[in-house]
């Protein structure tokens, strides 16, 4: 372990550091409105960042590696079909969201439908969002976890004890800013974290590239050699009959990616609030094209440091979800290690940050404002939205201790869990754009009908996870245009009767 005393310095100075630039970024807020979308129209490179450092926790940046570490580049199918996903959203989704006054994603669904379904495809989001970012959450306790069980922090915690304190340490800093100031502090904090772990990133690939023997290129052949930097996967090793089964071919990254892609940055809150600080659909379709392209930069980024750690470290006996890690803790020098767990830290509290500002303007403005017999004062709704933000922080503190040592990757467990209700989600955002008027009870029953079908899809099919998504949205829909065929045919033939 060669976590030093400069390390830890390192660590508590940003950690105080980013808490307090967050209060001083989000300023004065002067209502829900504002706390929440902001009155003030952001920058389209900040708003890019914004998307960029929110969907990319300490997932990408400790898990990711591991996949190549495991496997190859192949992942990186999937970022490319996450700009196809992205070019369409810019193209469909976006303008939607600039018409009239909107608030959530969701209120896109009340407009075409009905609210009742509005409130249930946003319960559904924050269902959603709960577990995928408890996994997050999990993630980035690993290398503070190490640290604690390393230096004998508390002697007498079990392993579960050691993570639940890790994450509650990063749970109540990130949740300061948040609650002081509300989502301009959670964008601007996110434009530096985003550059505080991308340089973390290239540090450590420098670093592992400077410990190896010969240059980066001689290592970068060898890797080569071994089969390390293959991207392209046209068929499984199995043959057809795996195409399914099988989730980093070409096409299911591609399409898979693509959908996924189109579900969460155009049916997520997550994303879309982000999207709506914009001010207006131009520099919003810019920021999320642009997002796309940075994104599968960087994911080649995590995935070649994943690749070179298997000529670093070797046969030695590590999960994926700890090898980077263990790296970054047992391998750089003093003050590196210091500046890389920053940088995950950084990855993390974007992230977890977003998580708790989309969960609270969710359950605010798609529940508390419209259930509320009377309205609620521009100060009163601020400080509801205050509570509801320290509300859910503990509900995914609680959730993340869940996936305490799970053997999946976590990274593709994330993605797993957000992909089981992003088709229903979808699918439900395809029936607003369609000239077709489908009655709210069909886009009811396609919906939940997506929701349910997929959940048996995972559960009974050998359909790899990068699918997941596709059939969602296509029980969706078909389920909708069934059920309003029917309905439509019945009230025909009682008019004719």
């Amino acid at each position: 372990m060669t976590f030093s005393l400069i390390d830890g310095i390192v660590v508590i100075l940003y950690l105080t550091g980013i808490a307090l630039f967050g209060v001083f970024m989000g300023g004065k807020q002067r209502s829900a409105h504002d706390y929440f979308i902001s009155d003030r129209a952001i920058p389209w490179w900040a708003v890019t960042a914004t998307i960029v450092a929110t969907e990319t926790s300490a997932l990408t940046f400790l898990s990711l590696p591991g996949v190549a570490y495991a496997g190859s580049l192949v992942f990186l199918q999937l970022a490319m079909g996450y700009v196809i996903g992205r070019i369409a959203v810019a193209a469909f989704l976006i303008p939607r969201y600039f018409e009239g006054e909107l608030s959530t994603a969701y209120a896109v669904i009340e407009r075409r439908f009905s609210p009742a379904l509005r409130r249930t495809a946003s319960a559904v989001f924050m269902g959603t969002r709960l577990f995928a970012d408890g996994v997050r959450l999990y993630t980035t306790a690993i290398p503070l976890a190490l640290i604690m069980e390393g230096f004998g922090l508390f002697p007498g915690a079990d392993i579960f004890e050691v993570y639940l304190i890790a994450m509650a340490v990063l749970t109540v800093l990130t949740l300061l800013y948040v609650y002081f100031g509300g989502i301009r502090a959670v964008i601007w904090t996110d434009v530096v974290q985003w550059g505080i772990y991308i340089f973390g990133a290239v540090v450590s690939l420098s670093v592992l590239s400077s410990l190896l023997p010969g240059g980066l290129f001689e290592q970068l052949s060898s890797l080569a050699d071994a089969g390390k930097l293959r991207v392209v996967e046209l068929l499984p090793a199995a043959g057809w009959e795996s195409f399914f089964k099988e989730p980093y071919t070409l096409a299911g990254g591609l399409i898979g990616g693509a959908v996924l892609s189109m579900a969460s940055h155009g049916t997520d809150q997550l994303i879309v609030q982000r999207v709506l600080t914009a001010g207006s659909p131009r520099p919003a379709r810019r920021a999320m094209v642009l997002s796309g392209v940075v994104v599968f930069v960087q994911f080649g980024l995590f995935l070649l440091i994943g690749a070179m750690l298997t000529q670093y470290l070797g046969d030695a006996r590590y999960t994926a979800n700890e090898v980077f890690a263990v790296f970054i803790l047992r391998e750089l020098p003093p003050g590196i290690t210091g500046l890389i767990v920053a940088g995950i830290l950084a990855a993390a509290m974007s992230t977890l940050s977003s998580s708790i500002s989309a969960l609270s303007s969710s359950s605010m403005l798609d529940f508390v404002i419209p259930l509320r017999g009377t309205p609620l004062s521009g100060e009163r709704a601020l400080k509801w939205s205050r509570v509801l933000a320290l509300f859910w922080s503990i509900i995914l503190l609680l959730v993340a201790l869940l996936f305490i040592r799970t053997p999946q990757t976590v990274v593709e467990l994330a993605l797993s869990i957000a992909s089981y209700t992003y088709g229903g989600l979808l699918g439900l955002f395809i029936l607003t754009l369609l000239p077709r008027r489908f009655s709210s009870r069909a886009a009811a029953i396609g919906f939940i009908a997506g929701i349910v079908g997929n959940g048996a899809v995972i559960l009974f099919t050998p359909l790899a996870w990068t699918w997941y998504t596709i059939s969602g949205c296509i029980l969706t829909l078909v389920a909708a245009f069934i059920t309003d065929h029917l309905f439509r045919g019945t009230s025909g033939r009682a008019q004719s009767a």
